[in-house]
């Protein structure tokens, strides 16, 4: 599967690692934010993704510990339409202290899924599976 992208801002190229599924994004200009600010930390590059699928992006596991950065909708959902000129990837950060993050530092990833099939809802009066109690019904251990 090949995916159309243009680099803007001067940020170093995506690459693919070995290890894992997700891709790795970068911060594509120093950033510098006050500890309750929000910011939309632009990511470099636009990208047309095949038809019929959709990129989901996450902040990457070591982000808020090194830079106490909240991505501010927990996750990104980018489909293939969104591939204008002006359409560049960015990440909605809040920070929750004082930092400062260079250039091209990785601070999210992604990876494409294919679209949600088509579904219909079907209304019931009785829900036939045993039921598992709330959240931590698989225990902890």
């Amino acid at each position: 599967m090949k995916i159309k992208i243009k680099y803007i801002r001067g940020v170093e190229k995506i690459q693919k690692i070995e290890k894992g599924d997700w891709v790795d994004l970068r911060c594509a200009e120093d950033i510098e934010l006050k500890k309750g600010e929000f910011m939309l930390i632009p990511m470099g590059v636009i990208m047309k993704l095949p038809e019929g699928y959709e990129a989901i992006v996450a902040p990457r596991s070591s982000t808020f510990k090194k830079y106490g950065i909240l991505m501010s909708n927990s996750i990104g959902v980018i489909d293939e339409t969104y591939a204008g000129e002006s359409d560049e990837w960015r990440f909605p950060a809040l920070a929750t202290k004082d930092v400062k993050i260079e250039k091209n530092t990785r601070i999210c990833q992604f990876r494409i899924i294919k679209h949600q099939p088509e579904i219909e809802f079907e209304e019931v009066e009785y829900m036939d599976e045993p039921s598992r109690n709330g959240f931590g019904s698989t225990g902890e251990k």
